[in-house]
């Protein structure tokens, strides 16, 4: 899990702007910073624009979006659904201190949707291009 040096809230802003405008080094696009740009946007009110700007985002950085590669829909609903209630039980919260603890939490491990989604099911053509509900557990989100 990732606890150290995790980004402060204007860290979060530039990963976020970044991703918007495609200028974040891909080195920079994390799993951590996955989350962050998750954050800022929910709190922005522009979740609604995650998917198209990771897409972008790809292409812009040599990342085909294809049945295998690139963009992941059904995992970008899944992060946004966490970050979503993330903020929702830290309202006043720096987006900062609300990333150190989804970070320090099982959303640090990149692998914690396993507890949701057999690998067969998450990595299918059909996950990636839509949202696929899980076939382990419910993704009950804190």
């Amino acid at each position: 899990m990732m606890t150290t040096n995790m980004p402060g809230d204007a860290d979060i802003a530039r990963i976020a702007h970044g991703l918007i405008d495609r200028s974040l080094p891909k080195t920079d696009w994390t799993h951590a910073a996955h989350f962050a740009a998750a954050l800022w946007l929910v709190r922005a009110g522009r979740e609604a624009e995650m998917p198209a700007r990771i897409r972008a985002y790809n292409t812009a950085t040599g990342v085909a979006n294809t049945d295998s590669s690139g963009y992941h829909e059904t995992i970008t609903l899944a992060s946004l659904a966490v970050a979503r209630a993330a903020l929702a039980g830290a309202v006043d919260a720096p987006l900062g201190e609300v990333l150190a603890a989804m970070m320090a939490a099982r959303y640090g491990r990149s692998d914690w949707l396993f507890a949701h989604w057999t690998r067969g099911l998450l990595f299918t053509p059909e996950a990636r291009r839509g949202w696929v509900a899980p076939d382990l557990t419910p993704l009950a989100v804190v």
